[in-house]
């Protein structure tokens, strides 16, 4: 069997091995794959299957590449590939479902943790100096944030959410959630509110939930105005979860009083992206899913993907 990876790059820029995906058959592996369709075709050749993280697939390349039958997206969002036409060509796509549950709701912290302490400044100003001239024995130039007592609203309650919300509790905080489902045993986490009653009581808010029609743009500037003033906001879900302005704009005359962000609507950031510039923003690459133990659960997943497929029943497909 033939199998060509569009990307791997991302998710093995060289400390991990393609070790158990090799032997599925001749596995050849490009870094980085440009986003034309004529280059793309040429790579895939006739490869029976893809492996690929950002690299789109058209309807083009389903109907210029006949003997494709398996495409595995290295991560959970699939919304690069047409599954439609997937689908109408007899190809079968599967995704990673759960491979970044801890990973990034660590990160979710670490960015709240940079908003409420501003740890790595006060670390720059010791290496400058400022502490050894100090007058005092201590000093901060930020106001510093204590999470306990305060309450976390959590938009989108699956995996990440909860786990999330688990951290939460661990640091002495009321949790509310909202979410378009009720996870069992989800409520000893956290309390399920309606979204408005979430923005109107929470001093942070965390965005975990999948981008969907419903969900594009859930932070604009209507539900900003519902928001207490001074309110957190951290989002390393998915960027147009955020009408950005919007955001620019309450960050700016206060009323959000900080945000963290790992993800924006236009990857890599626009240098016109009025974030950029915003008030008590700190944007971060995209890497909450990027620590080492969860790119190798992807690796792994991808392998139990193309074991099922061989198998002749694929699992975590999507189309």
């Amino acid at each position: 069997m033939k199998l060509v990876m569009l990307d791997g790059y991302a998710v093995n820029p060289g400390d991990l091995s393609w070790k158990e995906l090799e032997r599925f058959g001749d596995l050849t592996v490009y870094d980085r794959t440009p986003e034309d369709d004529g280059e793309i075709i040429r790579r895939i050749g006739d490869a029976e299957v893809i492996i690929l993280n950002k690299t789109p697939l058209s309807r083009t390349v389903f109907e210029e590449c006949p003997n494709l039958k398996f495409v595995t997206v290295l991560a959970t969002g699939y919304n690069i590939v047409d599954c439609q036409a997937a689908r109408e060509y007899g190809v079968a796509v599967s995704n990673i479902p759960s491979y970044g549950t801890e990973s990034v709701s660590q990160f979710a912290f670490a960015l709240l943790l940079e908003i409420c302490h501003h740890v790595a400044h006060h670390a720059h100003e010791v290496q400058n100096g400022r502490w050894s001239t100090s007058p005092d024995w201590c000093f901060w130039d930020y106001p510093l944030i204590e999470l306990s007592g305060k309450t976390m609203g959590i938009i989108g309650f699956g995996r990440i959410g909860q786990q999330t919300g688990r951290i939460a509790r661990a640091f002495g905080m009321e949790v509310l959630a909202y979410s378009r489902s009720v996870r069992k045993g989800a409520s000893k986490i956290g309390v399920y509110v309606d979204l408005d009653t979430l923005l109107a009581k929470s001093d942070v808010i965390m965005l975990h939930c999948p981008l969907s029609p419903e969900t594009s743009g859930i932070i604009n500037r209507d539900t900003i105005a519902k928001m207490k003033d001074g309110v957190i906001l951290i989002n390393n879900s998915r960027g147009p979860l955020i009408v950005e302005q919007d955001l620019a704009d309450a960050l700016n005359s206060g009323k959000v009083m900080a945000a963290g962000l790992d993800v924006l609507s236009t990857e890599p950031v626009r240098a016109d992206n009025p974030l950029l510039t915003a008030k008590n923003c700190l944007i971060t690459p995209h890497i909450s899913w990027a620590p080492k133990e969860a790119r190798q659960r992807i690796i792994d997943t991808t392998r139990d993907n193309l074991q099922a497929f061989v198998d002749g029943a694929p699992i975590h497909v999507v189309n």
